[in-house]
């Protein structure tokens, strides 16, 4: 076992050398229409990605609001394939192609990692590519797709603290180069969505800036109990799925990270683009 424990060690740091502390990452990617419709303004924003963040990140791991399964998951591919998970798009959606590696060594050290936490069963996925939670803002912020990407799952049938905690297991990732990138909506409630242009209702707004100032303020305890500390918490995200990937990249970055709002924008009347960056003290 010490041997076996050697060679990962030797084979995990020649894959993934050490450099600087990564930050982490929460970005909400919205309509998969951002992709193409330029007067969203965090197209903008993400566009300018490599402007603002200049580190080039040895891989990406990116959790993203739309995959669900029971226990996490890794895809453990070669190559990421666009997977096109929404209906209903102009054609020249599903003509986009985003096909990053595949971050084989990644997805085993995520999986090495969540292991070692106390999380009991991690899986590997061995077909699956990149949905749209992760190409939409991906080959925005990255349109050379030429950075190994791996994807991991979320759990809805958990909670915040449990996403947190995972996270949490996953810190030692950004002293080895990868971004830990959580894709999801600051609020995700599709049923209330508008008209562009539309005013912003008082319940996102006050969801929306409570969530804000918790993070700013580095309550993140309150966070990761939003549905029952933040106003109109369930009203902001009737499922979870989107609001997960937070509480990832969140306990990632540790409970003393600093927060930082990055971008800020609505569209639909009650769809924030808000993102975050958390970057831990050195």
């Amino acid at each position: 076992m010490r041997l076996l424990h050697s060679l990962n060690q030797k084979y995990r740091f020649c894959s993934f050398c050490e450099r600087g502390m990564m930050d982490t990452v929460y970005i909400s990617h919205g309509s998969p229409m951002m992709a193409i419709d330029e007067s969203i303004p965090a197209r903008k924003f993400l566009k300018t990605w490599q402007q603002i963040f200049k580190e080039r990140p040895k891989a990406i791991l990116i959790i993203s609001g739309h995959w669900d399964t029971k226990e996490p998951t890794v895809n453990v591919v070669n190559r990421n394939e666009t997977i096109y998970d929404f209906y209903g798009f102009p054609k020249s959606m599903y003509k986009l192609k985003y096909t990053p590696p595949g971050a084989p060594l990644l997805a085993k050290r995520v999986k090495e990692l969540l292991l070692e936490n106390g999380f009991k069963r991690v899986h590997e996925d061995k077909t699956r590519g990149v949905d749209h939670g992760a190409w939409v803002p991906l080959m925005l912020m990255y349109p050379e797709a030429d950075i190994p990407v791996c994807q991991l799952s979320v759990q809805t049938d958990r909670d915040g603290t449990y996403h947190y905690n995972l996270g949490k297991a996953l810190a030692p990732l950004r002293e080895e180069g990868i971004l830990i990138m959580g894709s999801g909506a600051t609020t995700h409630n599709l049923g209330t969505m508008q008209p562009s242009g539309s005013p912003v209702p008082s319940w996102a707004l006050q969801f929306d800036t409570w969530l804000k100032n918790a993070l700013l303020e580095g309550r993140y305890e309150d966070v990761n109990h939003y549905d029952s500390r933040a106003p109109y918490g369930k009203m902001a995200h009737p499922w979870p799925d989107h609001f997960y990937p937070l509480h990832v990249a969140m306990g990632a970055a540790g409970e003393n990270a600093k927060a930082k709002l990055v971008h800020h924008s609505w569209d639909h009347g009650t769809l924030s683009y808000a993102s975050y960056q958390f970057t831990a003290p050195k």
